[in-house]
């Protein structure tokens, strides 16, 4: 099958540069798609994340406003019994696809892989067994313009022949140099073959890009490790002459002199160099090891050393991704594009990441670098990376779409991505802090100057003061949590007592909003006795009920977002299967009641406003949750009584605040469910975080609900599900965490 393409776009852009005219910076995409190998087992990311059988994602990336995506064509995904058996299928629709919706597709054939099971990175064939897989995807889609056979080859061969941790695990020098060169060769070898078939076709050859700095001490492994980060880009530009620094080294690694000179002889430069920057990309090496955990202790047989992420250490901070890009452009003077941009963190920090990279470029750019594009990286975010994809654990990384819903959900990352693509500037106040990168509070170890060799780093400095997030419920578990979090992430915050904000008062409400102007108000105040609310109703309501409605009015008056919370309490548990929003409530009690009526006046005055539903809370900040107060009762060997009968879902105070705050970030509306996942009677409950804290249980008194003496009825079964996506991490994972921030 072969595709026609219009190539005419792709021209102009050619001669404009041709004649120095600046064409503006473009937003490119990508999908995590590694398929690497660790024993005799693949990892797939595009199993992983679904995109392996969804089509219509495709529909969802042309929404964002993309130029063009790094899409792959894996090698061990079509041909990995040899071409004669290749199964084509998925590229020819996905491909077809993409040129209906006008995306350009730059194509990957091996992404941190190894090639199908008759082949490794130390293959002397596997070079050749590249390039006539190469040559069958050319022949089949001649009309693809950009190719990166391979991703990263010197990361690959890091982890692969030096660091033992993918296929084919080698732990030394001449592992590392045979996995280097032999991709390297692919390459060029790859793209002769492709360019038989379209002679126009470009090299964008991508690789992580960072920075190692010293004690001085450690000068001269700096120095090396700063000359081998290049090393991909100079053997395909056939830089590596006998005066280079590197060819020492790879001669002593074993690679011959005719290998190397088949490089100067054939040289292979990209296109366009892309540049994949990550902020654990940057490293400090230290010879006191005793200021570093034992994990990060290693060395080069000369010394032993701690290597950490810079920027735990670098008091001046990091050289960041202006002072990468400009030094890789005055390095090659070719053309640069950022091909990965991505962040393992809040949401908040994501897009203050991608926005940093955005605005360096854009800067570089309008000083004569030629830097084409941004990246998007992981649209779908990424499994395992934690572990480097040694493990199979299912962690998960959101990234401009979240997994974690039925189908793909846009993150506020798709929303800046389609701001930037029509050539606009987000404008959201948590941009205006800088990210944690910057800030003090990213120092974990005794801070030390790297600024000899930092550059134009962002210093970390004050800035002007952003529109806040207003916290209602200053003296609750809840309120106080929120103003806590706020401030690990970088959120400003105003945390209100009733005395400053009385949403039950209209009058209070909108003298607040108009004071503080924030972006958005968290209303973590209520009613939340229970039992009491039986005996004094009106009060209840008022709070709970009239107080939400005229606060989700004002915020309505106000274009202000309103975060605010109901409770599990709305169900009567006549079911057996997790609650989802869409079922029907029926509460059994007052302060149930409260929060029905809360819900729907709420949305009836604001239907932006994000109610979310939970239950049953614990956390690690106050002394009077179940957990914590089960565990101090039964540690002092003193009668615990519990419920035996009443299925709830807990909720771990810290994963319900950083969820809420990503989805109010994200802009989401509506009702959800939030709880860690888990249904377990609270006796049962009591009994696990006992187990789990080393305390015996041999006080704690389970009995029916029937026989606690409580005033209001409860539902048997109140456990909380959804149908819009589960966020919270498990109940296992919650306790644990609970436990060592208790300690």
């Amino acid at each position: 099958m072969t595709f026609v393409f219009n190539s005419n776009k792709d021209a102009v852009n050619s001669i404009l540069r041709e004649n120095n005219l600046q064409l503006p910076l473009e937003v490119w995409a990508g999908v995590e798609c590694t398929v690497n190998r660790v024993g005799n087992e693949y990892f797939d990311q595009l199993e992983s994340n679904g995109h392996a059988m969804r089509l219509d994602d495709l529909d969802l990336f042309a929404e964002l406003g993309i130029k063009a995506i790094r899409y792959p064509l894996l090698w061990e995904r079509i041909a990995p019994d040899g071409l004669e058996n290749a199964d084509w299928w998925w590229a020819d629709e996905r491909l077809g696809r993409l040129q209906e919706l006008g995306i350009r597709p730059i194509v990957g054939l091996v992404h941190h892989g190894s090639g199908p099971r008759n082949t490794s990175l130390v293959d002397l064939e596997f070079p050749e067994k590249l390039a006539v897989f190469a040559r069958a995807v050319a022949d089949r889609y001649p009309w693809i313009t950009h190719y990166t056979p391979i991703n990263e080859p010197l990361t690959t061969a890091r982890f692969s022949g030096m660091y033992g941790h993918w296929y084919p695990h080698g732990r030394d020098n001449l592992t590392f140099a045979r996995a280097l060169l032999g991709q390297c060769r692919a390459v060029a070898l790859a793209m002769q073959v492709i360019r038989e078939v379209n002679p126009n076709a470009q090299l964008l050859q991508t690789e992580d890009l960072g920075k190692i700095y010293s004690t001085p001490k450690l000068a001269y492994q700096t120095e090396f490790e700063n000359e081998r980060r290049w090393l991909s880009f100079d053997l395909l530009c056939g830089r590596i002459t006998q005066t280079h620094p590197m060819w020492g080294y790879l001669r002593h690694c074993g690679v011959s002199e005719a290998e190397l000179e088949e490089f100067l002889q054939n040289p292979c430069p990209p296109d366009i160099i892309g540049i994949n920057h990550y902020l654990t990309s940057e490293r400090f090496l230290d010879e006191h090891t005793e200021n570093y955990p034992a994990w990060t202790h290693g060395g080069n047989g000369q010394h032993k050393y701690a290597d950490v992420e810079a920027v735990r250490v670098c008091a001046e901070g990091l050289a960041g991704p202006r002072t990468l890009l400009l030094e890789a452009w005055e390095r090659y003077h070719l053309p640069l594009a950022v091909t990965e941009v991505h962040i393992s963190c809040t949401r908040e920090e994501q897009l203050r990441w991608f926005y940093e990279v955005w605005n360096a470029a854009q800067e570089l750019q309008s000083q004569g670098v030629d830097i084409r594009a941004v990246t998007a990286w992981a649209l779908l975010g990424s499994y395992d990376w934690n572990s480097l994809v040694t493990k199979a654990h299912g962690y998960y990384e959101p990234g401009a779409f979240d997994l974690r819903s039925p189908h793909p959900r846009p993150t506020a990352i798709a929303k800046m991505v389609r701001v930037l693509a029509t050539g606009h500037q987000p404008d959201h106040p948590l941009l205006d802090t800088p990210g944690w990168w910057h800030r003090q509070e990213r120092l974990l170890y005794p801070a030390l100057s790297c600024s000899g060799e930092i550059g134009r780093a962002r210093k970390s400095q004050a800035t002007s003061p952003s529109a806040p997030l207003a916290i209602l419920g200053a003296r609750g578990t809840l309120g106080k949590a929120f103003a806590r979090l706020c401030q690990v992430r970088g959120i400003s915050y105003h945390l209100l007592t009733r005395q400053e904000m009385d949403i039950t008062d209209p009058a209070s409400v909108n003298a607040a909003l108009t004071q503080l102007k924030p972006w958005a108000v968290v209303n973590a105040a209520g009613y939340v006795r229970v039992d009491d609310a039986e005996r004094e109703p009106h009060v209840c309501l008022q709070v709970n009920a009239e107080g939400s409605a005229i606060l989700a009015a004002a915020c309505a008056q106000h274009n202000v977002l309103l975060l605010t919370f109901s409770s599990d309490l709305v169900f009567d548990g006549a079911v057996s299967n997790p609650y989802v929003e869409t079922d029907t409530v029926a509460p059994l009690n007052v302060y149930g009641c409260s929060k029905v009526l809360a819900e729907k006046l709420v949305l009836q005055a604001d239907p932006a406003s994000l109610v979310i539903r939970t239950s049953a809370f614990f956390g690690p900040w106050d002394d009077y949750n179940f957990i914590t107060t089960a565990l101090r009762q039964l540690s002092a060997g003193n009668t615990f009584v519990a419920a035996e009968d009443g299925i709830v879902s807990p909720t771990y105070v810290p994963d319900l605040v950083h969820a809420s705050l990503d989805l109010l970030i994200d802009g989401e509306c509506g009702l959800w469910h939030l709880a860690n996942k888990s249904a377990i009677a609270w006796a049962d409950l009591a009994r696990l975080a006992a187990k789990r804290a080393g305390v015996s249980v041999s006080n704690l008194i389970a009995l029916p609900t029937e026989q606690l003496g409580l005033t209001a009825l409860r539902p048997t079964y109140s456990v909380l599900g959804s149908s819009r996506g589960e966020l919270m991490p498990s109940l296992d994972s919650a306790i644990s965490r609970y436990l060592e921030e208790r300690i």
